[in-house]
């Protein structure tokens, strides 16, 4: 896909995988949630500077097909590309194994502002995220 807007290469370590000798599937969650923090630094933002300013983006919901395992040693990319829908931002990622660029998971995760401690849409967010956004 030509969409998106950030990737992010990453490598298995060890202890993230189970018995089976593949990567554990709530790792993925790690691995999906580290690039978009990472994304953000990118663009200037802190996580933890938006959380001093009373601004918290939640995941509201994630839905993650499985695809091709990883194992430990395998590197792969982590991209991601961004839409709107009424108040959510929803993040649609994906990570493939970079020896052979087979799609890994391929994941919606939907997130909402609470600002303040109350939930709705995010001005700031608006304004950052405004040249990012995929129609």
């Amino acid at each position: 896909m030509s969409n998106y807007i950030y990737e992010l290469t990453l490598k298995v370590r060890d202890y993230e995988c189970d018995l089976q000798g593949i990567v554990n599937n709530a790792n993925y969650q790690h691995y999906l949630e580290h690039t978009r923090h990472e994304f953000l630094t990118s663009i200037g933002v802190s996580f933890a500077g938006l959380h001093k300013q009373g601004i918290d983006p939640v995941v509201a919901r994630i839905h993650i097909a499985f695809k091709t395992p990883l194992v430990s040693g395998d590197e792969f990319v982590s991209k991601l590309y961004l839409k709107k829908e009424g108040v959510r931002y929803v993040f649609y990622q994906d990570i493939y194994r970079k020896s052979d660029s087979k799609t890994v998971i391929k994941a919606t995760v939907e997130t909402v502002c609470v600002v303040n401690g109350r939930f709705g849409p995010s001005e700031l967010f608006d304004n950052i995220f405004a040249p990012y956004i995929t129609e």
